[in-house]
This record gives C-alpha cells, structure tokens and sequence, in this order.
C-alpha cells in the first residue's frame, strides 16, 4: 500500500472508532507538507501544531480551507502571527495570555475559540494550570471582559507511561474538573462543550472519559 493510501486508511480506522460526538484533529507536528496534504486529501480538515513557527509555514504552503489548531505552550509574544487565522487555541495557562489573545483577536475582528490547559500528568515539563489552580482560575477570568475570546472548554494530556489505570485516573480527574467548571461558571453556555484529552495511544480511554476532541499524530501517519 502506497503512503497516501495508508495514510487515508489509518485516518478512516480512528474514526470508525470514535462517536459522533468526538471529533479527530491531525497532529502535523514533525510532518512533511506532502504527508498533510495526502491526510488533506483524505478528508481529513483539522489539524493541529505545537509551535508558532512551523505553524505558519504549513499555512502558508497547505489549501486555505484547514482549520489550525494550537496545542503547544503559546509565548504571549507569538500570539499576534496566529490570531487572523487560528481555529482554536487549546493551550491557555495564564489570565496573561488569555488576555493577549483577546487584544490580537480583537485586531483581527474575530472571537478566538480558546481551552484552558489543565495539568495532571506526572511530568514537570508539561504546561498548564493544576486543579488547585483551576477554580481562582476560572474566577478570575468570568469576571474580565473579554469579548473576542470564547473560552470552550478544557484540555489536558495524561502522563507519559504505559500504565492504563494512572492514565484512566487522571483523565477521570480532567473530567471531573470540567463538569465542575461546566456546572459553576457556564452553565447555560453551549459554547463550553469541549474536553479535549486523548492521543494516538490513549484516546480510547480519552473517550471513555467524554472527549470531545482527539488530538492524534503517529497513528494517522505511522
């Protein structure tokens, strides 16, 4: 089978196994533009960078018709080059940066889809804000006005580890801190629907665990 082929069966493989409710983001991180574009031609639309710099190159060189999505650590500095374009922003850590994304977007005329990072993963090196963070957190930012952000939901990523039941219990934890956001300062918000969690070699817990989007990378191009 030929490297298009592959590509658009593995893509057609992750979504047979995902509800409707869920939807599969490509992560394109690390990829050549003519991998993305055979994952384009697929029918695949939403895919997803870690960093701002390769970001704006695939835009540049990909149809204009993909949603980008960022899930990297977002330097306030960098906000400015993504705003008249991004998707979403799945990782907001600071009321900084939220409110950075708020100025860039109203620049732009838009209103910014955002998710704040949660973090529960054993590693140091993951970004985000800790469940004791999470409620002063989202106290402080109902209160700004910021109308050019629409904060969405919740994203995190679990430790790096083969052990199912640590994963299993820290996405049970992401989940439970959303509802809990969901239940105290959206409640009537349809907007604030999304719990993004999951990657190539978890995402079957993620969804167990109610996610609504899949961020997927070496299972979509391996």
């Amino acid at each position: 089978m030929n490297r298009k082929s592959q590509i658009a069966e593995n893509i057609a493989n992750i979504k047979a196994k995902i509800p409707a409710n869920c939807k599969l983001i490509v992560v394109s991180k690390y990829r050549e533009i003519q991998e993305i574009q055979f994952a384009y031609d697929a029918g695949q639309r939403e895919f997803a960078e870690n960093r701002v710099q390769p970001l704006l190159e695939r835009v540049a060189s990909l149809p204009n018709n993909i949603q980008w999505h960022l899930i990297g650590h977002l330097q306030s500095n960098k906000v400015k080059f993504i705003a008249p374009f991004i998707a979403m922003i799945h990782s907001v850590d600071s009321v900084k940066l939220l409110e950075e994304v708020n100025k860039e977007a109203q620049k732009n005329n838009r209103i910014i889809p955002c998710l704040i990072q949660l973090h529960v993963a054993q590693e140091e090196t993951k970004f985000g804000l800790s469940l004791e963070e999470i409620q002063p957190f989202f106290q402080q930012i109902t209160q700004l006005n910021l109308n050019h952000i629409s904060v969405n939901g919740i994203m995190a990523m679990a430790s790096f580890t083969q052990d199912q039941a640590q994963i299993e219990a820290e996405f049970s934890q992401v989940a439970q801190a959303y509802q809990e956001i969901k239940t105290e300062y959206y409640p009537n918000n349809e907007q604030f629907c999304e719990l993004s969690i999951g990657m190539s070699s978890d995402y079957g817990l993620a969804i167990k665990k109610g996610s609504t989007l899949i961020r997927v990378g070496s299972a979509v191009f391996a």
